[in-house]
């Protein structure tokens, strides 16, 4: 079964893009893939007309060799770009395989191991920063049935806080554990932003409150401050988000630098290499939790893969309390009951896209250009707010 044409559907929201990929085949079938990349939605779409000689005419089931045109063929690095076109693609594949065989497509990566997939809640402080606001967010967080949250609380901290931005981000923090009563695992975003030394005196100030995890406390490509980090603290530490290839959790894995990776399958070249990835994490006895900023297709995908891996912890999810109208996408949408999704059960992802929806949401542009509208947690005073 072979690709014959593919399109590109972009849905806009006020603080993300969704770009959405439909391949159709020679049987008839279409396969739908999903992707979020922050400022390069356009880039993405261009490179995939670019690449177009990689795609038509492809076997849906030639992943490998995907792959290999993709990242070997064209005789460059490849980067976040590369990598997302290709993700785009290659979903789109195990979606239409999945619809051949009439199968959902975990039971095409080798079948169950969890029914159900502990949900965290990302995208609900859009308050202003007091301990106040953030204790009554989270408390409707608690009873949204979440049994897990994650939040950034450093305002536009890089590098360092200053004294009064310090006390005040950890109060956030207090705020927050002391709404959840131990009713919730709290996850401390730290976005890359820290010099060593200054994640590790926050989290020598949060340690007792006993946090899941920091998520990358220092820039993701240092990796002998992530290392400093980690033998200065007991909290485990999550990254991996801003990571692409394979080879660059290799070093990750080598020296044992975190608990827990978190590739997003939108950007590491889709399904069978976050597989990959996965399972070599779980040789070094490193727990995997997937990055999730997308709409209905990334998350449904992220809970085919995750319901395949002995080392899965847990996935992210924005859409119950920020953007919540992306779910219209497609349907049936996997919701969260009592803090778990369950695993899709129809063909493929299990999913049809509502395309009345999705042409009538569309991203903003200027002279064709679609415009991101990116997140500057840096400039940004407001950026939590996602508006």
């Amino acid at each position: 079964m072979k690709i014959i044409d593919y399109k590109t559907y972009v849905i806009g929201t006020p603080w993300r893009n969704l770009t959405l990929l439909v391949i159709e085949t020679d049987s008839d079938i279409r396969g739908i893939g999903e992707a979020r990349v922050v400022g390069k939605t356009h880039t993405v779409i261009e490179y995939l007309k670019d690449v177009r000689r990689h795609i038509i005419g492809a076997e849906i089931t030639d992943i490998e060799d995907l792959y290999r045109r993709f990242t070997h063929l064209d005789f460059g690095v490849a980067g976040e770009v590369v990598m997302t076109g290709l993700a785009l693609v290659e979903m789109a594949c195990w979606d239409a395989i999945g619809k051949k065989t009439k199968m959902p497509v975990y039971k095409l990566l080798g079948g169950k191991v969890n029914n159900k997939i502990m949900a965290y809640a990302n995208g609900w402080y859009h308050v202003e920063r007091t301990p106040k606001d953030f204790h009554e967010a989270a408390k409707k967080v608690i009873s949204a049935d979440y049994k897990a949250m994650k939040f950034d609380p450093f305002g536009n901290g890089d590098l360092e806080l200053t004294r009064n931005e310090f006390h005040r981000s950890i109060s956030l923090i207090e705020a927050v554990h002391d709404a959840t009563q131990n009713d919730a695992q709290i996850l401390i975003e730290m976005h890359g932003r820290f010099a060593p030394h200054q994640a590790v005196e926050i989290a020598k100030a949060i340690e007792h409150l006993g946090p899941a995890w920091i998520e990358e406390p220092c820039r993701p490509d240092d990796l002998e401050a992530i290392a400093y980090v980690r033998d200065h603290t007991s909290i485990p530490i999550a990254a991996g988000e801003r990571l692409y290839t394979a080879k660059q959790f290799n070093r990750i894995f080598e020296n044992r630098l975190v608990n827990i990776i978190q590739p997003d399958i939108n950007q590491c070249g889709g399904i069978f290499e976050v597989k990959k990835i996965a399972s070599t994490a779980e040789n070094y006895s490193i727990m995997v939790a997937p990055h999730n900023v997308g709409g209905v297709i990334s998350t449904a995908a992220a809970l085919h893969l995750m319901a395949t891996l002995r080392n899965g912890k847990i996935l992210e999810h924005f859409n119950d309390f920020v953007d919540s109208q992306v779910k219209n996408a497609g349907s049936p949408y996997p919701e969260v009951v009592d803090g778990f999704f369950k695993v899709p059960e129809g063909p493929g992802w299990g999913v049809d896209l509502n395309f009345e929806f999705i042409e009538s949401n569309p991203p903003n542009s200027e002279n064709g250009v679609i415009l991101d509208p990116g997140l500057n947690m840096f400039r940004e005073t407001n950026w939590h707010k996602r508006f």
